[in-house]
């Protein structure tokens, strides 16, 4: 791969959000945006082999993707003068970077692009596919793994969900106060969902994306302080101590570093603190903790125990059963078993872990067989294990967890 294909996808993987963003404000068309942006990027494949990668990537996408939509808006304006007025303005006007740019601005792009692709016009699904797709920079097949559905399911709802804003004429911004709480649901989805991504790649080498795990940081931390509810807080509390443990999941080689055996000397402590506070904050409220926070509730019960051992594993288990309760799926089923194969034993995990493959919930996810395995392990069943760690390294589509279940397989 060349020099300036690498700093493309760099720049777009890291930048993409914010470019649309900006460019969805300059055009008050959200499709358009995202078109205009992609043209931009094909455009940079070919400049800049030939001309150089530019000083400022980011300044040099928006103002080639400016320019496409002030083409788009008079190619338009031919027969609407509406679209006549707005290519107008857009000659008229100049991006400011510093200003696009403000981490801090309640009126972030990013976030007013999140609201817009979460709007109430379309369904949960297309709204959290849309978001990850414009927000995330996740392309389809990471979306179809992170849903558990078909790649053509993900695009067909992509697709729907751009012609939809298009129809209702959608407006680009961060919604009025008493509008924000219907969409609010949507928005923490796929905050979450695209920290997911970040802290356990679902496909390529890398087993943690940090690109992606601070966006929905950063993300996050606007969310509480635009909309203070005792879910934002849960999410942000979540998000902070899940990435507490970051710098000891990987060993100086790059390889994964799994609970048990990670030097918890190395967890980021003042994240640990961030997010037991921010915890404390969705308790406050005294409306009982939701899906966020109930997960929160067992990421600190690690950050606080010394050992895997010294985890309080029954706390835990009450926890998952608790979340069964008000967000039910079978990652949690699965990993309610996980916890009770710590508190009572490997047996009776795996009890649950097979009524889980029974049901069929997960077929075809790695995570079931990896399970399975170590509960096998434990309980001294090695040929077996090793069949279920080949099983899971097979379906396994991250390069670096997929060394992990092949090391286990290959160990006496």
């Amino acid at each position: 791969m060349s020099e300036a294909r690498r700093a493309v996808e760099a720049v777009w993987r890291i930048e993409s959000a914010r470019i649309v963003g900006a460019l969805a404000r300059y055009t008050r068309d959200f499709a358009l945006a995202e078109d205009v942006a992609q043209e931009a990027l094909a455009e940079a494949l070919v400049g800049w082999e030939t001309g150089g990668i530019p000083d400022n990537p980011t300044t040099w996408l928006l103002a080639v993707g400016r320019r496409r939509a002030i083409d788009a808006f008079r190619r338009r304006s031919a027969g609407d003068e509406r679209y006549a007025v707005l290519a107008r303005d857009l000659d008229e006007t100049t991006p400011g970077p510093d200003t696009l740019f403000d981490p801090d601005a309640i009126d972030d792009d990013v976030l007013a692009l999140m609201f817009t692709a979460c709007h109430p016009v379309l369904s949960k699904e297309a709204r959290i596919a849309l978001t990850l797709r414009v927000v995330g920079g996740l392309t389809t097949d990471e979306i179809a793994r992170a849903f558990l559905v078909p790649v053509a399911t993900v695009q067909a709802r992509i697709t729907r969900a751009k012609k939809t804003l298009a129809a209702a004429q959608v407006g680009f911004s961060v919604p009025e106060p008493h509008e924000r709480r219907e969409r609010l649901g949507s928005v923490l989805s796929v905050v979450y969902l695209i920290f997911t991504e970040g802290s356990s790649a679902s496909s390529g080498d890398a087993w943690i994306r940090t690109d992606l795990a601070e966006e929905a940081l950063r993300l996050v931390r606007v969310l509480a302080r635009l909309v203070p509810e005792p879910e934002v807080w849960g999410l942000l509390a979540l998000l902070e101590l899940t990435a507490a443990r970051f710098p000891a999941r990987l060993d100086r080689a790059g390889r994964p570093v799994l609970l048990e055996h990670q030097d918890r000397r190395r967890w980021d402590r003042s994240a640990i603190l961030r997010g037991r506070a921010a915890l404390a904050r969705a308790a406050a409220a005294g409306r009982g903790l939701g899906p966020y926070g109930l997960q929160a509730s067992m990421a600190e019960c690690h950050a606080v125990a010394a050992s895997v051992s010294e985890t309080d594993w029954n706390r835990i288990v009450l926890l998952y059963e608790a979340l069964g309760q008000v967000a039910p799926s079978p990652i949690v089923n699965l990993n309610r078993a996980v916890a009770v194969a710590m508190a009572s034993g490997p047996a009776a995990g795996l009890r649950l872990v097979d009524e889980i493959e029974e049901r069929g919930g997960l077929q075809g996810h790695h995570l079931v067989p990896a399970v399975r395995a170590e509960m096998l392990a434990r309980l001294g069943r090695g040929s077996e294990a090793r069949d279920e760690y080949l099983r899971a390294a097979e379906l396994c589509e991250n390069a670096a967890e997929r060394a992990v279940l092949l090391a286990k397989a290959a160990q006496p």
